[in-house]
């Protein structure tokens, strides 16, 4: 997909600061040094539109990208960081569940995990609970660059193995280095939302 016009056009931590325009939307979740700020300037080619951070846990709100007027990424606290309270973890937690279960434009999950790594519990969890509630997930294993290509099939067969993953959920390459798994990541996202290029 031609990117011409992608911003951050919303900021929420309640319902009523959310969008209302009900264009379809793409939630990105994943633990928090997974790489989605990353993965959102790779796909939107927009350097630094999303914050990377060398601090993990950075995202404390539900962050609207809004993609050429016709869709959103909306990039979610990520999950898996200790060093905030419980407080705010509980806070967090109670923010992201009202808007996966109930936000009615939300089309599918956009679950990233580290290709280099086993799963985490975290991951387990998020992805359990999206199946139970019913939502679509598009599986991203990212840090594709960070190990040899030989090893792709290798690690990819152990994330559908521990994560018990549906048949019907795609599981997709990406490296924000190379732009590895861009142009597939595009085409699953347009035609699960039946949107054309």
């Amino acid at each position: 997909m031609k990117v011409t016009q992608a911003d951050l056009a919303h900021v929420a931590v309640k319902r009523d600061q959310y969008p209302n325009t009900l264009l379809p939307e793409l939630a990105l979740a994943g633990r928090s040094n997974v790489g989605k700020s990353s993965f959102i300037n790779k796909m939107l080619n927009r350097k630094g539109l999303a914050r990377t951070s060398g601090n993990p846990g950075k995202t404390q709100t539900l962050n609207f990208y809004e993609i050429n007027g016709r869709l959103y990424f909306v990039d979610v606290p990520g999950y898996g960081y200790a060093k905030v309270s419980k407080t705010e973890r509980a806070a967090w937690g109670r923010m992201i569940e009202a808007y996966l279960a109930e936000r009615e434009p939300l089309k599918a999950v956009l679950q990233l995990i580290d290709i280099r790594h086993k799963p985490s519990e975290d991951d387990k969890l998020m992805y359990n609970w999206l199946k139970h509630f019913h939502i679509h997930v598009i599986l991203v294993a990212t840090k594709a660059d960070k190990i040899p290509k030989g090893k792709w099939q290798k690690h990819l067969a152990v994330i559908r193995k521990e994560l018990e993953k549906n048949p019907e959920d795609e599981l997709l390459l990406f490296s924000s280095e190379t732009g590895q798994g861009r142009e597939e990541a595009w085409r699953t996202i347009l035609h699960h939302l039946k949107v054309k290029d």
